[in-house]
């Protein structure tokens, strides 16, 4: 029997009644992966509910399809009921478990993470490098901003801290695959995680079964997906620039700054610009999406990972642009602060839905070619 936490228990009622509806009528079976994998169960306990709002997109499709969705008696709505058992998950499975409370006013503590970050940066620099060093122009020939900050006060922070979230991500991962009834092994079983790779890549189930989400209005649409696109790809490529970085340096022996046109700078530059843009996209979504179809309580977690993401990026592309200039030492700070509280929030704000959502995809991968089929696929 599971140690965590349950789930509210009216919410998980109010899920189950959803499903049984939904499973008795199996109108939306085309629209995404959640219908077929609910129509491989007869029942809908916790552990189910769990695994099927991670693995639901938020796309919406099926709220206006639906014939019970309000103002009709049974006023099943879908997508709301799946988001707030979704956030309710991020909660009960974050590791360690104490610092859950984190999630319940994300927006309030990203906010204080970033500004608190940002202080301790400047107060640091400020308090250690000279003003005639951290206001002056440094060509690449002199190390650039490794001129301004010694590269072992920039690397063993952040290696620390990446330590400490993978380490949260594969604990909150874990936790969320046992108690869900899913054996360790097939978490690795390669085929199925080769599947949920390519369906990640694809961002396939934000189709809405074809026509693009009904986001934010009822008007199917493929700019949600879109924007989620240069997100997803603008954070990958972004890391592979830090990744390349890392065995420029400690490989071959060739510290930074780099060239403009090498690969960790090209990398990091399309990145950035992914992240400039697919942020600001869903943000101007969101603010325009039917706000009856979300969970209101992770409004502020949303938008302060979106904001985050946007001013993280924005600070590295000027710090690229200026750092030749004496505007660089300033620019310097500010990433490595907005970078530091990216890092420290990530497990716990809207980054978990990624964790999550993409071992359920492997479950669902795993579940299509072993679980007797109770309805269409």
């Amino acid at each position: 029997m599971s140690s965590l936490k349950s789930i509210p228990k009216e919410l998980i009622e109010e899920g189950e009644r959803v499903m049984r509806v939904c499973n008795a009528c199996r109108y939306c079976e085309g629209f995404c992966a959640v219908f077929p994998a609910m129509e491989r169960r007869l029942t809908f306990g916790e552990a189910d509910l769990n695994y099927l709002a991670n693995l639901c997109h938020n796309c919406s499709e099926c709220y206006y399809a639906c014939q019970y969705a309000p103002p009709q008696e049974f006023e099943l709505n879908f997508p709301k009921t799946m988001a707030e058992i979704r956030g309710e998950t991020y909660q009960k499975y974050a590791w360690p478990g104490f610092l859950a409370g984190l999630f319940s006013r994300n927006g309030l503590v990203v906010s204080l993470v970033t500004a608190a970050s940002l202080a301790l940066f400047f107060i640091f620099m400020f308090a250690f490098i000279k003003p005639s060093v951290m206001f002056s122009a440094h060509s690449d020939a002199d190390g650039a901003f490794y001129a301004v900050m010694h590269h072992d006060a920039m690397t063993y922070p952040f290696a620390a801290v990446f330590l400490f979230v993978i380490a949260s991500f594969v604990m909150g991962c874990v936790r969320f695959w046992r108690d869900t009834g899913g054996k360790f092994g097939d978490l690795m079983n390669p085929v199925s995680v080769g599947q949920a790779v390519v369906d990640t890549l694809k961002l396939r189930y934000l189709d809405g079964g074809g026509d693009g989400c009904a986001y934010p209005a009822d008007v199917p649409s493929n700019a949600r997906r879109w924007f989620h696109h240069m997100t997803f790809y603008g954070f990958a490529l972004c890391f592979l620039a830090t990744s390349l970085g890392v065995i420029y340096t400690y490989v071959f022996g060739w510290p930074a700054p780099y060239k403009f046109f090498s690969l960790p700078v090209m990398a990091g530059t399309i990145g950035g610009v992914g992240l400039l843009v697919g942020p600001a996209g869903l943000l101007w979504l969101k603010g325009m999406r039917n706000s009856a179809l979300s969970d209101p309580k992770q409004t502020g977690m949303d938008i302060g990972f979106l904001v985050l993401l946007f001013l993280t990026s924005l600070s590295g592309l000027l710090l690229l642009a200026f750092r030749e200039t004496p505007a660089m030492g300033v620019l310097l700070g500010a990433h490595l602060g907005m970078v530091m509280a990216l890092f420290v929030t990530l497990p716990y704000g809207k980054f978990a839905h990624a964790i999550y959502r993409f071992a359920a995809l492997i479950r669902n991968a795993y579940e299509k070619r072993h679980m007797p089929q109770l309805g269409a696929e």
